[in-house]
């Protein structure tokens, strides 16, 4: 379930190239905060998933809502116990 999410989040990110020490810059835009750089097109988007990990992580110790991605997400336990 977490790893389709993440391959999901991936395949929405934006790059784009920016003048910085690590030029690549990568976003997910439906998942508020996540972003990521790297010196490397693929350094930033394992960076990226990383960073997906942590938010998920850290959005399900709040209780918050995890948004769907293209018909995927995770239920917090607090959204389980509602239904």
């Amino acid at each position: 379930m977490i790893q389709e999410y993440l391959e999901k989040a991936l395949s929405k990110a934006h790059y784009e190239i920016i003048k910085e020490e690590e030029p690549y810059y990568g976003e997910v835009s439906d998942l508020t905060g996540v972003w990521a750089t790297g010196k490397t097109l693929e350094e930033c988007r394992n960076k990226l998933a990383e960073v997906i990990e942590g938010w998920i992580i850290v959005r399900l110790r709040k209780g918050l809502i995890i948004p769907h991605i293209e018909g995927h997400g995770i239920e917090s336990p607090k959204e389980m116990q509602v239904k």
